[in-house]
């Protein structure tokens, strides 16, 4: 008689769910001590007075110029530090923490309600499109850490991505270049030149075929 297959190691089970009633669940003491929150060592790369003049012009002025009118939301991301391309569009709603962290290449496509939260520089080729909602972050916390340590790490994207709407690309993620990102994609990792991907997490699905 044919032996049995072992069986499958069994997983641990999952612990109970808590319900809005349930009090112990809900109040047991926080393993994160915010009051011990340091980022001291963290390099914004201008001073405070300047960081926070910038998010004044740009809550003010980006607004003001329709946006088929990109050339002075340009300047001001340039008089900021920002290395902005040629040709660049920039929706108005468009968002830019630090602007002199941020590189954009030729005839790229900025769109409505992008946040570059760029605590470590962000890098976007040329002949790109950043499609709405999309959420470019360069920071985030240790999970294991009780004092919410932070973590950076830059995010660069090649020439010819299309990141589709309402996207999340993570700290040190490399788009290779002519890929596309489908919408709302959660991209935790990095992704190959000329392929499609998409999924959360996002995954490569097949070779992008150009058309002539």
């Amino acid at each position: 008689m044919a032996e049995l297959p072992s069986p499958l190691p069994q997983q641990p089970p999952c612990p109970p769910h808590p319900t809005v009633s349930d009090s112990c669940a809900l109040r047991e003491p926080a393993w994160v001590d915010l009051r011990r929150y340091d980022q001291s060592q963290f390099d914004r790369g201008r001073p405070l007075w300047l960081v926070q003049l910038w998010w004044l012009v740009q809550a003010i002025a980006f607004p003001l110029f329709p946006q088929s009118i990109n050339a002075p939301r340009r300047v001001l991301l340039r008089w900021f530090g920002a290395k902005i391309g040629r040709g660049v569009r920039i929706r108005p709603s468009a968002r830019f923490l630090y602007p002199w962290k941020i590189q954009i290449g030729d005839y790229s496509w900025i769109g409505d309600d992008v946040v570059f939260y760029s605590l470590e520089t962000i890098t976007v080729g040329e002949h790109c499109v950043i499609s709405q909602k999309t959420y470019l972050c360069t920071g985030t916390h240790d999970a294991q850490s009780s004092s919410f340590a932070l973590i950076t790490g830059a995010i660069a994207i090649g020439n010819g991505v299309w990141i589709a709407a309402d996207c999340f690309i993570a700290p040190n993620v490399a788009i290779g270049s002519n890929a596309v990102i489908g919408l709302r994609s959660l991209v935790l990792h990095s992704m190959p030149a000329g392929y499609i991907c998409w999924g959360m997490p996002c995954c490569p699905r097949s070779p992008r075929q150009m058309q002539a």
